[in-house]
């Protein structure tokens, strides 16, 4: 039975809900994911619910499987994959993911690897400052999404978000990532890409 004043599961979470989890951790993720979609329904896009956002993230690829498109972030000190929040009314999580990749790298002609999503991620993101204003920890309910792009492409930095950009050889991502709880999911995201 549906209980009063708790919202029913909006059209736009649907590629979450269809996700089928590949192991324990996307099973227990997707669950919380869904639990706080029905809780706070509309206020997980865009940045209205103080704790937790709806976002959607990049795994770029070479066409070679090779290397990866990474940017270094700000705000995490680290190469990092792409991505960011959905705006208010945006429900288009591939849309999201290949508009942010975009945005931080300059990179044209991404291909989608996949239909739906490759992974989906509860990421906490810390106190922090960014662009001068305080932001308070909180959730990011992510949807990962793999994409090929052509490794001999343009790209530019986006000033406002990282200080470079560039083909990451995947072997070197060790060397590279300061952020050790990313590791695992670039890792899960790259053999996924291996089967595309």
């Amino acid at each position: 039975m549906k209980k009063p004043n708790i919202p029913g599961m909006p059209a736009w979470a649907e590629p979450i809900a269809a996700f089928m989890p590949k192991d324990g951790r996307e099973e227990q993720e997707r669950a919380i994911i869904l639990e706080l979609i029905q809780k706070e329904g509309d206020a997980l896009i865009g940045r209205s619910c103080p704790y937790a956002h709806i976002t959607a993230s990049a795994m770029i690829v070479s066409p070679d499987r090779k290397k990866t498109l990474m940017a270094y972030h700000r705000v995490y000190d680290s190469w990092a994959w792409t991505g960011g929040h959905t705006e208010p009314g945006e429900t288009d999580f591939l849309a999201v993911a290949r508009r942010e990749a975009e945005e931080e790298t300059g990179i044209t002609g991404l291909r989608p690897l996949m239909e739906g999503p490759a992974s989906i991620e509860v990421l906490p993101v810390w106190a922090h400052v960014k662009r001068g204003r305080d932001v308070g920890s909180h959730l990011h309910l992510n949807v990962s999404y793999l994409f090929e792009a052509d490794d001999t492409l343009p790209l530019r930095i986006a000033q406002e978000e990282n200080s470079a950009v560039g083909w990451i050889e995947i072997t070197q991502l060790g060397e590279k990532v300061s952020e050790p709880t990313m590791m695992p999911i670039y890792h899960r995201l790259l053999e996924r890409a291996n089967d595309c």
